[in-house]
């Protein structure tokens, strides 16, 4: 049984990695998301704390960093898994990928010509790369794989 982190941020992110969640059952996964009502739920859940505005986004991205580090190292996942949201996809991707852990990111389905900045800040430390439209192939390089729509 692996240990799964899936980081994703509120919203379509959330969704789509709800969607997702039937392809980790029998492991041992916890969700790193933002407080809001409907994340509320999750039986095993870290919530990190997100404001808006240039200065108060680029001071809530060091935090995560920091933040991903303290969770990942007690937690210890086998892999990191993400369908977006930069301000928590790229922190915890890459401090996962520095601690050993496989990473799997999922191109937003949104996303049909252009990729999205999550996407391409991540794609170089991707394990698994997918996108959901073919179109977004040549968007990228080699290490992204298509293999329909996922969600």
């Amino acid at each position: 049984m692996l240990k799964v982190c899936v980081a994703c941020s509120p919203g379509g992110h959330f969704i789509e990695m709800q969607r997702l969640m039937p392809a980790l059952e029998g492991h041992n996964c916890f969700f790193v998301t933002h407080d809001y009502e409907y994340s509320r739920a999750l039986q095993s859940a870290y919530f990190i704390e997100y404001r808006e505005g240039y200065l108060r986004e680029r001071i809530t991205w060091l935090k995560t960093i920091f933040i991903a580090f303290r969770i990942l190292l007690k937690e210890r996942p086998d892999v990191v898994i993400s369908t977006g949201g930069g301000e928590l996809a790229v922190p915890f991707c890459y401090a996962g990928k520095l601690l050993g852990a496989k990473i799997i990111f999922v191109e937003t389905l949104a996303r049909v010509t252009t990729r999205s900045a999550a996407g391409r800040l991540v794609y170089p430390v991707a394990d698994l790369f997918l996108v959901q439209w073919e179109t977004l192939l040549n968007k990228y390089g080699t290490k992204a794989d298509y293999w329909g729509n996922v969600l």
